[in-house]
């Protein structure tokens, strides 16, 4: 097979991991898979599995680049024999339709969040992530999304869950010196008292602000518990100092700590007690969630969204309401008080039932599965 994916960065998000990982795949199977994008942070792991990447501005939205965008996808597809294209975002999803409906290219989606529709321009606009011969939804969630704004048959509608890279995500494979390491780097080495991990880029919707008023809300801890913010400001700087200066108004400032973007997410998750996921917003499949029960460590999720399968309430984790930041330092406080033995019992059925049903390798399986359907579908 030669698989084209577009995608408009190669940053560190689910979508770009999940973009990788089928590359990844491709490869191994025997075939070529290529990345129209304009680059990032994941560009010298694509290369390390052997994908190959084809620079182009596909996250502009500019009319006229999509136009440009289209002309350039036709060239490659017909000079590389590309036999499916598979959009992962709106705007070079239309470049990528009007590229396919030109040549002989399968047209293939993943529907990577809900989208919001508040016209019916928009609605539009969101409309070519369900124009795909197949439609791949990360979650039930999705999917059921799908149903409602698109109304797409269901024989053109697939869940295929974001997966977790099991053998990258496990306790055992982390050393004490990676998390020593990072902690260093973090300046956190000397915190003697809880960690709380908030993995996720500093933007409103992914809950930082509930997750300081939690901090601030917790009784009396000695010692004290510290909340570590992972993730870049990608140029919020407005919001950062927002967050700076709620900390320092709920006197909680010195047990706030700003570590930025994390490459070695296995020896964050190892380095906290705890890790929370309080998106006001739903979040599409929830990857970090499952990524830190694969790890073995307890989450504390919003109950909305695609977490509501990634969470088990009680039994792998805890769901709460979200905005409510009340609600979440009970929570906090419940987990901390945890018997290390309770704690252990609750670890082990994260991690189990993670392993089970979200598996990287199920991803990639199922995504060859959808990609051979498509093929032997052609007249």
């Amino acid at each position: 097979m030669i698989i084209l994916q577009v995608i408009p960065e190669l940053e560190a998000g689910g979508a770009e991991r999940t973009t990788l990982e089928v590359a990844e795949a491709v490869v191994e199977a025997g075939g070529r898979a290529l990345i129209a994008s304009e680059g990032g942070r994941l560009e010298s792991e694509l290369a390390a599995i052997g994908g190959e990447l084809i620079r182009l501005p596909v996250a502009s939205k500019n009319p006229l680049t999509l136009w440009s965008n289209m002309r350039a996808l036709v060239a490659l597809i017909r000079r590389e024999g590309v036999q499916i294209v598979h959009a992962r975002s709106r705007a070079p999803a239309w470049s990528a339709k009007w590229a396919c409906d030109r040549t002989e290219a399968h047209f293939v989606t993943t529907y990577h969040g809900t989208y919001n529709a508040r016209s019916s321009l928009k609605r539009r606009y969101n409309a070519v992530m369900a124009a795909g011969e197949r439609v791949i939804a990360n979650s039930s969630f999705i999917a059921d999304h799908v149903r409602r704004e698109h109304a797409v048959p269901e024989d053109r509608l697939v869940v295929i869950p974001r997966g977790v890279d099991l053998a990258r995500f496990d306790p055992a494979a982390v050393t004490a010196e990676r998390v020593e390491a990072l902690a260093r780097d973090w300046r956190v080495d000397g915190v003697d008292g809880p960690r709380l991990l908030l993995p996720g880029r500093l933007t409103g919707w992914k809950g930082q602000r509930e997750a300081v008023r939690a901090l601030a809300g917790l009784p009396a801890l000695d010692p004290a518990p510290h909340l570590l913010l992972a993730g870049d400001a990608q140029g919020r700087e407005a919001y950062v100092a927002e967050l700076d200066e709620l900390a320092r108004q709920l006197g909680v400032a010195d047990r706030v700590h700003r570590v930025g973007h994390c490459s070695d997410m296995p020896a964050a998750f190892a380095l906290s007690d705890l890790v929370l996921t309080p998106s006001v917003e739903p979040e599409a499949f929830g990857r970090t969630a499952a990524e830190a029960g694969a790890m073995g460590r307890l989450v504390i999720a919003a109950d909305h969204g695609g977490a509501r399968e990634v969470v088990r309430d009680g039994e792998t984790g805890w769901r709460v309401p979200p905005g409510d930041a009340r609600a979440l330092s009970a929570a906090v406080s419940a987990a901390l008080s945890l018997s290390p033995e309770a704690r252990a019992d609750m670890a082990g059925a994260a991690r189990n039932y993670i392993t089970t049903h979200f598996s990287a390798r199920s991803l990639q399986a199922s995504t060859l599965r959808v990609y051979h359907e498509v093929l032997n579908s052609s007249p």
